[in-house]
């Protein structure tokens, strides 16, 4: 048996989320806690999971906020170092007007790009079901190293790879770059989640099938999960292809968190029902919880500290059916 569901390694940082106007007439920012990896953890958390996280804040107000809110959440910090020089990643979040949004990052250097491969503490690797990543901890070359490193030795001790290339172009220095570390990604993983206009990116395709057999063809991955944002999500596992429609919620006000909130819906029901006998009830089973979470999340500010329960995910398919 062992001690985590799932660790994830990645990025811990502040979503200043635009919040309205003062009444000056200046844009208000909230100090969300956020970072996609931690969104999964706190999604699973929430669901009753045993979860740890690896990354490096800075030595500040916002380094030391973070780590609260993880403990206050459930998620283990132990892994959590402290960058002396560096401050904590921001990320400032503009909403437009259909809920999509845009990014402008300040990270250069932000602490969580300090990780280094001697910080990590194998111990949670070895006791890891599941290890996740995505790719903002592999824009460069000291975070990339330790990235790695943790995927392979969590592999190598029995535990699922799970990667969301989670692409955010301002951080890199050519998307050229990006993509040797996505299909590094796909290399690895047993479990790929994938956005519409990634999937596009990655493989030139429009038709997500094709796109989804262009993977297939250089990279053995066992479920592959595309979120199509308000088309709903898909699941392809063997010979099997299943789709669920989305939640659409007339409260919706972002994005924010919503592919994460999904993601760790979908590790949610691996760690109920493992990856080997999967069928195509079970899949819709989990896109359907999936989709659902991740609706809610729309309908709320930030990510990390508004995941919702099972309780409150169920209700919203129950009044769907």
């Amino acid at each position: 048996m062992k001690k985590y569901d799932v660790i994830a390694l990645g990025e811990l940082l502040i979503d200043m989320t635009d919040n309205g106007l003062s009444a000056q007439g200046n844009t208000l920012f909230e100090a969300n806690p956020g970072g996609a990896p931690c969104n999964v953890l706190a999604l699973l958390a929430k669901l009753g999971h045993a979860t740890g996280f690896i990354g490096k804040v800075g030595d500040d107000l916002f380094g030391r906020k973070l780590r609260g809110t993880l403990e206050e959440l459930g998620i283990d910090t132990v892994n959590l170092c402290v960058d002396p020089e560096c401050r904590t990643t921001l990320a400032f979040v503009e909403t437009k007007a259909d809920g999509d949004r845009d990014f402008s990052f300040y990270r250069n250097p932000g602490a969580d790009m300090q990780l280094e491969k001697r910080d990590i503490h194998e111990e949670l690797l070895e006791q890891a079901k599941i290890f996740h990543f995505g790719t903002l901890s592999m824009t460069h070359d000291k975070v990339r190293e330790a990235t790695r490193y943790g995927a392979e030795y969590a592999k190598a001790k029995g535990a699922l790879i799970s990667f969301d290339p989670n692409i955010r172009e301002p951080l890199w220095d050519s998307m050229d770059h990006a993509r040797e570390q996505v299909e590094y990604g796909l290399g690895i993983c047993d479990i790929l989640k994938i956005s519409d206009n990634e999937i596009t990116w990655l493989t030139g395709e429009e038709d997500y099938d094709r796109g989804v057999e262009k993977i297939r063809e250089k990279h053995a991955v066992p479920l592959i999960l595309v979120s199509m944002g308000k088309e709903g999500s898909r699941a392809y596992y063997r010979d099997m292809v299943v789709d669920r429609p989305a939640f659409l919620q007339p409260g919706t006000i972002e994005t924010t968190g919503a592919g994460d909130t999904f993601m760790g819906c979908v590790l949610h029901g691996v760690l109920e029902r493992g990856l080997d006998n999967l069928k195509s009830e079970d899949l819709g089973d989990m896109l359907e919880f999936a989709n659902a979470a991740a609706s809610l999340v729309t309908t709320r500010k930030g990510a990390l500290r508004v995941m919702p329960g099972e309780d409150e995910i169920r209700r919203v398919v129950r009044n769907y059916e």
